[in-house]
């Protein structure tokens, strides 16, 4: 019976995958990752870690475009 459902949801995945392509979502899946082992080590909640991890990694990864960004301007004006 479990067998299943996993197989149900790994076919919804795979197709949600395929269909979806690509997203923009630098440093989500690193920050999911670390979240979610975080919050399975805290209490369990590795669902919540992982949605935490998710919205702190694609915070640091906006700032560190920006400050990328930052510097080539300041780079391309010094030439």
């Amino acid at each position: 019976m479990k067998a299943g459902y996993m197989r149900a949801a790994l076919a919804a995945v795979a197709l949600t995958s395929a269909a979806v392509g690509t997203a923009n979502a630098a440093g989500c899946m690193k920050g999911a990752v670390v979240g979610g082992v975080a919050g399975h080590y805290a209490g369990h909640h590795a669902v919540v870690g992982a949605v935490g991890g998710c919205l702190v990694g694609r915070h640091m990864a906006k700032k560190h475009a920006e400050e990328q960004q930052a510097a080539q301007r300041q780079q391309a004006r010094a030439e």
